[in-house]
């Protein structure tokens, strides 16, 4: 991954497939993090992994004496230890907004990522329905602002891009007309040089 400028020498355990990690690596990329990038997938798990992590999971971060496995705890600490740009707001009724916003990425949209993955064809097909209604459903949030919720990139933003732009790959397609705005969103993030530091190679050909 080609991330800017050379603050700190961190390691980081990204999965192939893995928005939990792609969302990290935005983070990382938006902050010119320098970073070295093992990519692990089942036939590539390095053994340091389980002695680093007790559930020898991705994604993982390693910096210095400190290991983190939470992708969350992860970007906040980003935010925290690298604080330009911010990507969190400073005052903290927005800040739990945001958080808020985050943790309902999680209950709601990711468990549907998770079982197009991996559930069965029946359960697939019903998750990709109720993902793309969700997802169209929030189209008209961003007629007023560039972001989600916000008038700067955030936080969120890293969490939801990833999921959006695995979306033909999902096999999720979104009713263009309907979503105007939305697709302007996503072009929004899609082209922020961060963003495109932030992909690796089987991310790139997800939407080639």
């Amino acid at each position: 991954m080609g991330v800017v400028a050379k603050r700190s020498s961190m390691t980081f355990y990204s999965g192939s497939d893995d928005h939990y990690s792609h969302r990290v690596r935005i983070v990382l990329a938006e902050k010119g993090v320098a970073v070295d990038v093992i990519e692990v997938n089942d036939d590539n798990r390095p053994d340091e992994l389980a002695d680093l992590n007790p559930y020898n999971s991705v994604p993982t971060l390693l910096d210095r004496d400190l290991v983190l496995y939470e992708s969350k705890v992860m970007m906040e600490y980003l935010d925290e230890r690298f604080p330009h740009p911010p990507l969190l707001p400073v005052y903290p009724v927005a800040r739990a907004q945001s958080r808020l916003w985050m943790h309902r990425i999680e209950r709601e949209w990711c468990p549907l990522v998770e079982t197009i993955q991996q559930g069965s064809k029946k359960d697939a097909e019903k998750a990709r329905k109720e993902l793309r209604e969700s997802i169209t459903g929030i189209s008209p949030i961003f007629e007023d602002m560039p972001f989600f919720m916000s008038d700067e990139f955030s936080l969120v933003d890293c969490c939801i891009a990833p999921i959006l732009w695995r979306l033909p790959s999902l096999g999720v397609e979104l009713p263009e007309k309907q979503v105007q705005p939305l697709m302007s969103y996503m072009e929004r993030l899609f082209s922020r040089d961060a963003f495109k530091a932030s992909l690796l190679e089987a991310e790139k050909e997800m939407r080639t």
